[in-house]
C-alpha cells in the first residue's frame, strides 16, 4: 500500500527556530510574551502557573536561546536599585493547534475557491519576489522566492487579523 502524499502546508521556520520552540517551555514563553513585555522573573512566575516549574538560570537560558533565534527581543532594560531588569516581547503569535480529521473535507470547497484568489494575488507578489543569483542553483532560487512570498502573505494576514486593517497610510 502507497499513500500518496499531497503537499498542503509549507511551513516557514529555519531549523534553529524549529528546535527553539521544540521545548515545551520555550514555547509557552512566547505565547506569554506576546504582546506584554516581561522580566525573566514575571516569566518564571508565569510559567508556573501553567506548570513549567523551572528555575529562574533555566528561564534565562531559555531566553538567551529564543533571543538568539530572533523569537523574541530584548524591549527595555530597567534599572532597579542598583540591579538592571531586562523585560522582553514577541512579534511572533504562535497557535499551536491539532487539525481536526475532518478538516480537508470539512473546507476544501473553501480552501479551492481562496486558492483561485490567491493564485491572482500571488502573481501580483511574484514578480517583486523573483530571486535570480548566479550561485544558487535555480531551484533554490525558486523556493526562496516561494519563502518570501508565503512570508510577505503571512505578515499581511497577521496584520489584518491582528489590527483588523489593511495598512492605511495617513498623509
Amino acid at each position: 500500500m502507497e499513500k500518496q502524499i499531497q503537499v498542503n502546508r509549507i511551513l516557514t521556520l529555519n531549523s534553529n527556530q524549529a528546535r527553539a520552540i521544540e521545548d515545551p517551555a520555550r514555547a509557552a514563553i512566547i505565547k506569554i510574551l506576546y504582546k506584554k513585555a516581561l522580566s525573566a522573573e514575571q516569566i518564571t512566575n508565569s510559567l508556573r502557573k501553567t506548570g513549567h516549574k523551572k528555575a529562574l538560570t533555566t528561564i534565562r537560558h531559555h531566553l538567551e536561546i529564543l533571543k538568539k533565534t530572533g523569537l523574541i527581543e530584548m524591549v527595555r532594560m530597567e534599572e532597579t536599585r542598583g540591579a538592571v531588569t531586562k523585560f522582553y516581547s514577541t512579534s511572533t503569535k504562535l497557535l499551536g493547534f491539532d487539525i481536526p480529521d475532518d478538516f480537508e473535507t470539512k473546507y476544501s470547497s473553501v480552501i479551492k475557491k481562496t486558492s483561485t484568489k490567491m493564485e491572482k494575488l500571488l502573481k501580483g507578489i511574484s514578480s517583486k519576489t523573483m530571486v535570480k543569483t548566479k550561485n544558487q542553483k535555480t531551484n533554490d532560487s525558486k523556493e526562496y522566492s516561494q519563502y518570501l512570498m508565503i512570508e510577505i502573505v503571512n505578515r499581511a494576514m497577521t496584520n489584518v487579523l491582528e489590527n483588523g486593517h489593511h495598512n492605511h497610510h495617513s498623509k
